[in-house]
Order: C-alpha cells, then structure tokens, then sequence
C-alpha cells in the first residue's frame, strides 16, 4: 500500500527540538516499514500551533491532495495524534484513508501479537481508541424516527453507532475480566520465581535496540532450553515478554527477562494495557537497558525509557546500561544537548561542548548514581561479537552475585532443608560429614555469607 506521512513541528511553546522532530518523523518512515507499507513522500510543516480543524495549514492541505493525485497513494499518516473531528475532516477533504500515529502503532502490534494476553492487551487498547473516533463512521445511514419516551427505550430508532459503542463496551468489559484472570496467573508465577530466589534480570529500553539478539545469545550459551524469542531488524519484532533460565555454572543461575520495546509517543491506551506485562520489570534484581549506540537520537530513546521506568515504580532498581552496536557508531552523527549529556554518559568540557566515548569496544564505561539512588554502570559492546558477551556476563555476574569469598559452615544434621537449600543455590566446593554435621566448603557472595556466621565452622575442622 502506497502511503503518504504527514508531520507538523510546532514553533511556540514546543518542548520538542527540531533535530527531534526530523528523528520522530524517520521513525514513522520506520513505523510505516514494518506495518508492510510503502512511504512515497513526506509533507511537514512549521506552525505555531496544529490546526485545530486539519492539523495542518490550509496550503499544505492543498499540496497533501495534489501530492495524493499525482502519487495515487491509499493512505495519509500522521506524526501525531489526531482528534476524532480532525479524522473526520481530513477524510473529507483528501478523498482517501486517513490513520495517526497510535493507530499505526497499533496497527504493529494487532500484526505482532502471538501469545493470548498480548492480543487481549492490543484489542483493549485498539477498542480504546476506536470508540471515540466512530463519530462520523455512519453519517450515511439513514436514521429511523425512535419510539416516544426516554432515550433509553430504542427499538427501530436506535442508530448503528450507538450499537457499535454499546458492542464496544460489551467487549472491553469482557476483555477486562479475561485480563485480571491473565494478570492473577502472572501473579502466581511471580510468587513461585521469588520463593525460588533465583534472581530477575530484565531487559529493557527502546525498540530495536537488540534486546532480543542478547536474549538469544545468552539462551545459546547458557541456557538448556532451546527457545530463542524473534529477532529481526525492525520496530516491534517481539511484543510478548519471555523468561528464560540462565545458567552460568557453579550455581550461579538466574532469569532472563525480555520485555516490549519503547518508543517515542508511545500510545497511553498502549501502555495501560501492557501495564501488567511490564510491571514484571519493577520486580527485577537487575535492569539491563539495552541502548542503540550507533542511532544519533539514542539520548532522547534513553530518556523515553527513564519516563517510563518511574510510571512504571522501577526507578529505584540497579541498572547496567548497555551501548549496543558500537561498531556501528559514527561519532560525526552524534549530536547532544547539554541536558541529554548525563543520559549519554558524556563529559562536559570547559567550553562546554561534548566529549564522547571512544568508540573501541568492548569497554566498560563510567558508573553513577541515580537522582533516585539507583546504581548505574554502562559497558560498550556488539552484541553479534563473543568478546563483547564475555564482557557483558562478567559484569552481569559482578551485579548479581558480588565479589565472592570461600567459606567453611559446619551445619547440624536437623538442619537438612537448610543444608539442601545452600546446596542448590550456592558454589559447592567440598562436602563432608562430621561428627557433629555436614561440613560445607562454599564459595558466596561476601555480604551473603554474613548470613551464616552462626555456622561457621571452627579452625579445628
């Protein structure tokens, strides 16, 4: 399907930079991509505010129609989100398909949607949207005179848009109970992985990033279950949030977590919906942002990801911030502003311009602490090269298990659920059975061992 896209950069009272704009526009070219159709040319314009009635400027609705007539296109999009009055309008003037950013995306996700929560998610937040907008969608029928009385008695008169927003209410009640049922096994699921005390990672940040390329390395590498999840290069290639076991040997296991990408202007009926799949992340031991190191505009993919992890109660969480393909950056196309420096994990020099990091790799980079006291250390990596994984577990291991020391623990033989826990869960260097119990050579995490000083055994065994 042949497509025109449509933005407006509004010059008064913006928050927007211009160089942002340009970045969110390249991303609908993208977002029109994956959802197979074919962008033939772009229409922008510079307003002080969009136009209440078209979204766009008079003239530029005359050029959008010439543009339409001389391309043949099917289908307008625009960058934003437009009002149910503005839908109306513009498919009157233009003759042709008019859809928005958010019915895009949701267009994206409709297609991608595998496993049973996500597609109940994507069809609360499409009907969410859609019901609004059906204003206008039956202008055209004839409407019968109703009986005499109250509005609520309808028979012949009743209209059909009135029946489609009753069917859409009948829908998102019954959606909304298929949901709690979905979110209480999830709960459920949740508990036993605490209980378990196999620890969280989570990995998160903008979409095609390569969240999904570091999944499935570690599940090549580490994992007994054959399940890789989707990875392509795209927006949205994976939608449903995936768990798997990784195991680094030695008893150091714990769960992988892959999680819906972001991206900017992200729908909010979007992220209502997939609240209780993302909320898995504020449960995380370990968040892994995942950030595109070679896309110019990754400080402001960066802070998108950061808006969403306070909505989202995650701030708090320890966070190792992975700059993923690095081979692929090109220092002439980075450009920051001094507010996006602290997000990059740039230094500013004396004279106030920008100093970045080098581009060798694999590298760590500089840790900090967060305004909410979270942690922060960031590594340089490509995720397709072994060097850079290698580099990425170490740090992985550091986070999670600590610096770790060998102790001696002298445990009494009633102590067995005890005794079979530290077996399961811990580096197991010799055991022994003494007089007095099981003597265990441990190697654990320095603060963790804390825990048993009452077993320590004396020097005598």
């Amino acid at each position: 399907m042949r497509v025109i896209l449509a933005g407006v950069y509004e010059t008064v009272n913006n928050k927007e930079t211009e160089a942002a704009y340009r970045s969110s526009m390249d991303e609908l070219w993208r977002l029109a991509d994956a959802c197979m159709m074919e962008p033939i040319t772009e229409i922008t314009q510079r307003l002080p505010h969009r136009n209440t009635a078209f979204y766009i400027g008079s003239g530029k609705l005359e050029e959008l129609r010439e543009a339409i007539s001389e391309s043949h296109a099917e289908k307008v999009i625009f960058n934003d989100t437009l009002s149910p009055s503005q839908i109306k309008n513009l498919q009157a003037e233009l003759g042709v398909e008019v859809m928005d950013r958010t019915a895009l995306i949701l267009e994206i996700f409709n297609n991608r949607a595998r496993t049973r929560e996500a597609r109940l998610q994507v069809e609360l937040a499409r009907l969410k949207y859609v019901k609004p907008r059906l204003i206008g969608m039956w202008e055209t029928q004839n409407r019968q005179g109703g009986a005499s009385g109250s509005m609520s008695s309808k028979g012949e008169g009743e209209t059909q848009l009135e029946l489609d927003r009753r069917s859409i209410d009948h829908r998102l009640a019954e959606l909304g109970r298929e949901l709690k049922l979905v979110e209480r096994e999830r709960g459920t699921q949740r508990k036993k992985r605490r209980s378990s005390g196999i620890p969280l990672v989570s990995l998160i940040g903008y979409t095609n990033a390569g969240k999904s390329t570091i999944m499935n390395a570690f599940v090549d590498r580490f994992s007994t279950e054959d399940k890789k999840v989707f990875a392509n290069d795209m927006l949205f290639a994976t939608l449903d949030t995936t768990v798997r076991r990784i195991e680094l040997g030695q008893n150091m296991n714990f769960l992988l977590s892959d999680t819906v990408g972001f991206i900017q202007k992200l729908p909010t009926s979007l992220v209502e919906a997939f609240k209780s799949t993302l909320e898995e992340v504020a449960d995380a031991d370990l968040l892994i942002q995942v950030v595109d190191y070679s896309d110019p505009n990754h400080p402001a993919h960066m802070e998108v990801t950061r808006q969403l992890l306070n909505e989202l109660g995650a701030g708090h969480i320890p966070m190792l911030i992975v700059y993923n393909k690095a081979d692929a950056y090109k220092s002439e196309n980075i450009v920051y502003s001094n507010d996006r420096c602290n997000n990059a994990g740039c230094v500013l020099s004396d004279n106030a311009s920008i100093s970045v990091m080098p581009t060798d790799y694999p590298k760590r980079g500089m840790s900090r602490r967060e305004a909410s006291g979270a942690p922060t250390d960031c590594i340089y990596i490509s995720a397709k090269e072994d060097s850079s994984l290698d580099l990425l577990e170490q740090v992985i291991t550091e986070k999670l298990f600590g610096e770790l020391s060998d102790i001696s623990l002298l445990l009494p033989y009633d102590q067995g659920a005890l005794t079979a826990r530290l077996l399961r869960e811990q580096i197991v260097l010799s055991q022994t059975y003494e007089n007095d119990g099981i003597l265990l050579k441990l190697r654990m995490n320095t603060n963790d061992a804390k825990r048993w000083n009452q077993y320590i055994a004396n020097t005598g065994h």
